[in-house]
């Protein structure tokens, strides 16, 4: 990214993405293109909970994301 604002995480061996896949949605695999949303309320123990929403693929869901997002805002 062009933004000296922004930092990038590149997991090429998709470690996150891979725990994702098994931890969160419950199968042996990859999460492509997936985000999990969660509030101020959040904590991360073994997992982080409590998920106030998520979805795939992230340009198709983004309207329902913003939706989500703009809630959490709110509170």
């Amino acid at each position: 990214m062009p933004d000296d604002r922004v930092t990038q995480f590149w997991d090429g061996e998709h470690i996150i993405s891979r725990w994702f896949a098994n931890q969160v949605d419950g199968y042996d695999g990859i999460s492509w293109g997936f985000y999990y949303l969660y509030g101020p309320d959040a904590v991360w123990e073994t997992l982080p909970s409590p998920l106030v929403d998520s979805g795939a693929i992230v340009f198709r869901d983004r309207e329902k994301l913003k939706r989500q997002v703009l809630t959490l805002l709110e509170e």
